[in-house]
């Protein structure tokens, strides 16, 4: 089944293209993986009304759903552009209360959910509140903390009970370690709260990390699927250029079934992740399936498309000066992120009834 978008988002896909492809031009990539400073590209994405797009007009976006998110997951990875304030200011907009995620998404300051970028989402006793609210405890590797200025915190109470709240990075006793990735184009943070007073945010904590938790999940796929895409378009330029024996090495059969297999594997993540984005955000009774499906299939094949291309590119394709890595990268990174593909396959095989119960 291949998913078509309606012309509304045809629209917003071709647009937002169009700009990364003036802005997020290689060189700008690049020079912003260097230095580790996107500053430059956020606040360009955040003037021209692209960091709200897909966000609900109630908390200051410009409407849309998970769909559009995933649209602009893709565009980002197919320029490799930076992305882990927006990743992360998404997913947590939701989360807080609307005049907080308005002045968010109108670049009044990032956010992030303060949860470990290596595991899927959901509560962890890592951090610990007191009967006051205080927070105390760590949290490795959060997506986007190292450019946030809010942080919705998973914390549980003395009772037991978990709850949200929210913390700004320059409150007293919150430490910000900044990790970066081999990723040029994400970076991450340890986050240590020692004493941290928050604001206990009116949400059940274990329904919206879930859900959190499945959006995250579609918009790695969705990343996953803009890298792959890109890497095919390389691996094909490439092929038609560079010649051995007199002819391009597209010619040869064993690099056109290279080609065909990411093509397919494109085209299956594309229908996958779209899906995956409208069932999750029509609250579909299987959307925690299609989400785990998306997030363990994408990434993975992503993944092999990566090794894939570096073969079709030969030597040139392990050069820093080849724009293949970047991709390559990324991809590898997507396969990781909020857990690898086994974590996922796991959660499909438990919630996907595949035999019937014994009688």
């Amino acid at each position: 089944m291949r998913w078509e978008l309606s012309e509304e988002q045809e629209m917003f896909t071709e647009a937002l293209d169009g700009w990364l492809g003036r802005f997020a031009a290689p060189a700008n990539v690049r020079k912003w993986g260097e230095s580790g400073d996107p500053a430059e590209f956020e606040q360009k994405f955040v003037e021209e009304g692209w960091f709200s797009a897909g966000l609900g007009e109630d908390i200051g976006g410009q409407g849309g759903g998970l769909l559009e998110l995933a649209l602009t997951a893709e565009a980002l990875a197919r320029y490799a552009a930076p992305s882990s304030a927006w990743t992360a200011s998404v997913l947590a907009a939701p989360l807080l209360p609307a005049d907080v995620a308005a002045d968010v998404l109108a670049g009044g300051g990032f956010a992030a959910v303060a949860v470990d970028a290596t595991r899927p989402f959901g509560l962890a006793d890592s951090v610990r509140a007191d009967e006051g609210g205080a927070l105390t405890g760590r949290v490795a590797t959060v997506l986007g903390a190292e450019r946030a200025k809010l942080l919705v915190v998973p914390a549980t109470g003395p009772d037991g009970t978990a709850a949200l709240y929210l913390a700004r990075v320059d409150d007293p006793g919150v430490t910000v370690e900044q990790h970066r990735f081999l990723d040029p184009s994400r970076a991450a943070a340890d986050v240590r709260f020692e004493g941290v007073t928050g604001r206990r945010l009116d949400i059940e904590a274990e329904t919206a990390l879930e859900d959190a938790g499945l959006r995250a999940a579609v918009l790695v796929a969705a990343d996953s699927l803009g890298a792959m895409g890109r890497m095919l378009h390389l691996a094909v330029d490439y092929s038609k250029q560079r010649q051995q024996f007199g002819v391009a090495i597209g010619s040869f059969q064993a690099v056109k079934h290279a080609a065909a297999g990411i093509l397919v594997s494109v085209e299956a993540g594309r229908s996958i992740a779209y899906y995956a984005a409208a069932s999750v955000d029509l609250g579909l009774d299987d959307r925690a399936i299609h989400a785990a499906v998306a997030k363990a299939q994408v990434p993975r094949n992503a993944v092999q498309a990566a090794d894939s291309a570096l073969v079709m590119h030969g030597a040139i394709g392990y050069t820093w000066e080849h724009d293949l890595h970047l991709y390559y990268k990324r991809a590898k990174l997507d396969e990781k992120l909020f857990g690898g593909p086994g974590v996922w396959n796991e959660r499909v095989a438990r919630d996907l009834p595949l035999l019937p119960a014994a009688g």
